[in-house]
């Protein structure tokens, strides 16, 4: 069984990010043990959003295209309107969330982060949750879509808003400690 202090998490995201959904999951990671990477389009600092105006700034640790994911036990991908919607044009960042479910890796979203999982086409026939805004989209995805704090299925989480993020960030946790998620990867095709 793995623990904390032997885990390594990334975090990727972009301008944008909703400032909790980053800052919380970031910070009760490395509390419980874990070394806590952020991944950026360009490898730089980006710069969050806090409610009604930028926020504050988050250095990075990498590019999203120098991860290298066997180094990673899991991905946490925060929300926010901006960051997933410019992530899941970028083909890195795509390619990324489909190699985490590949895998075998936890990858957990939150808020409009599930829009990854979509445009990775991993969520089809799975349970999720998200933003409500994007229900429909989940839906239309394929993912059996639930109005609940906390969704996993098969190592994916999913959570709904900043106001589920000690739920979320213990239920990642929870999984990192529960280890590897074998899953049927025509999923994740």
């Amino acid at each position: 069984m793995p623990d904390m202090e032997n885990a390594k998490i990334l975090i990727m995201s972009t301008h944008g990010f909703e400032q909790s959904e980053l800052e919380y999951p970031l910070e009760h990671l490395k509390k419980a043990g874990a070394t806590v990477h952020v991944a950026t389009l360009d490898g730089k600092a980006i710069k969050g959003w806090d409610k009604d105006d930028w926020g504050n700034t988050v250095e990075a640790d990498l590019k999203i295209s120098d991860v290298k994911v066997d180094d990673y036990i899991a991905l946490v991908l925060p929300g926010g309107q901006i960051n997933p919607d410019l992530l899941r044009v970028e083909k890195d960042a795509v390619q990324l969330v489909r190699d985490f479910v590949t895998n075998d890796k936890i990858v957990a979203a939150i808020c409009h982060a599930p829009w990854l999982l979509i445009e990775a086409g991993v969520i089809k026939g799975r349970e999720a949750t998200s933003y409500h805004s994007i229900r429909t989209d989940m839906e239309n995805a394929g993912a059996k879509w639930e109005d609940s704090e906390i969704a996993i299925d098969n190592g994916i989480i999913t959570s709904r808003s900043p106001e589920d993020l000690e739920a979320f960030v213990n239920k990642i946790i929870e999984e990192v400690r529960e280890g590897e998620h074998h899953r049927d990867s025509a999923n994740a095709a």
